[in-house]
């Protein structure tokens, strides 16, 4: 009598010619959609950022849509696109001026140690010589206090000139401004225009990745981003009392930084060097006010680690230190900057399903 073990698993699919030649056409498919997308992404990337912009509006054009209580899209697109002008003209009037202002202060500090000695204890003078030889201060310094009418005259001239790239520039940008409002005109429609372009049989899986790696980037993307503003506004306010200049726009720069974890870390040697240039040639103490700028960054660290990530992120992604490097490194060199901000959800969501699919004893 013959017995059957149902737990043998199954034979695997012998390769056939006609398999075969199935693979080989799916690589082949696979490559010529890589090489038309290399040979393609000028034209792409404005509809990709512009699809990105729509992507992080639309939570705001759906609650005006449920504040007016409206059907159409049409007039809270509008009443969103007008909140989002005023809010950053807004910012601008507040903080434009006072920015522009610690610009000149800064450049005069710049200039001062360029053209100067200091004296700071513990720090030779070989090294200043060093820094004035590798860095160019006057140029910064320049840069700092260039006015804005010569940038204009500059600009103009260049367009005048038949500046072929610049022309080009101003188009890609108005085109993603055509693009942000058509997108989002109709977001819901093209979204299930994309979703019925995928064929019929394979729709449940890819329905569902979607769908995760939607739940997932809107997980990270909101919570990191509140995270990274709360830090950026932390680490402005640290940076007023211990003094420093232009501690606002250092502050909210390492919160931007922030979004792509360990990345804040390399704003040190900025505000090392802004220290050693406000205090070269002063009274001040470097040592103090490194030591104070250091102090915030172990206090809104501690803040960060202990209060707002498990506040707000909820569970940590569980992922090693080395593996968080690694992914950003590869998703980096693929994506860019962008690739820093969406690596974590997606290696997150790549070894849950490598958990679930291949390696079944996770």
């Amino acid at each position: 009598m013959t017995t059957h073990n149902h737990n043998q698993a199954p034979a695997p699919r012998p390769y056939t010619f006609d398999r075969v030649v199935r693979i080989l056409i799916g690589l082949a498919t696979l490559i010529a959609v890589i090489w038309l997308i290399d040979v393609l992404r000028d034209v792409l990337l404005p509809f990709l950022v512009a699809w990105l912009i729509s992507y992080i509006l639309e939570p705001f054009v759906q609650y005006n849509r449920r504040i007016l209580r409206v059907r159409r899209r049409l007039l809270p697109v509008f009443i969103t696109l007008f909140e989002v002008v005023l809010v950053l003209t807004m910012l601008c009037i507040f903080f434009v001026p006072s920015i522009i202002k610690e610009m000149h202060q800064l450049a005069d500090l710049v200039s001062s140690y360029a053209n100067g000695s200091a004296q700071i204890p513990f720090i030779p003078e070989e090294f200043h010589r060093f820094l004035r030889d590798a860095i160019d201060f006057n140029l910064i310094s320049a840069e700092l206090t260039r006015q804005d009418y010569q940038r204009l005259l500059d600009w103009g001239g260049n367009l005048l000139a038949g500046g072929l790239d610049l022309v080009i520039g101003i188009f890609n940008w108005f085109l993603v401004l055509l693009y942000v409002v058509f997108i989002m005109l109709d977001y819901e429609k093209l979204l299930a225009g994309f979703k019925h372009m995928v064929p019929p049989k394979y729709r449940t899986i890819t329905y569902r990745i979607g769908n995760d790696v939607k739940t997932s980037m809107n997980h990270y993307f909101r919570g990191q981003a509140l995270v990274a503003f709360i830090v950026g506004i932390l680490f402005s306010i640290g940076f007023l009392i211990v003094g420093l200049p232009m501690a606002v726009v250092l502050g909210l720069f390492i919160g931007l930084l922030n979004m792509v974890p360990y990345l804040q870390l390399i704003s040190i040697l900025p505000t090392t060097l802004l220290c050693l240039v406000y205090t070269a040639n002063s009274e001040l103490n470097f040592w103090e006010i490194w030591w104070a700028c250091m102090v915030v960054y172990i206090v809104v660290q501690c803040i960060q680690d202990l209060i707002l990530t498990p506040k707000i992120m909820g569970k940590a992604m569980g992922l090693n230190p080395a593996i968080i490097l690694l992914s950003l490194s590869v998703w980096g060199t693929l994506l860019g900057f962008i690739g820093l901000i969406i690596a974590l959800p997606l290696t997150t969501l790549l070894l849950a399903y490598y958990g679930q699919y291949i390696d079944r004893r996770t």
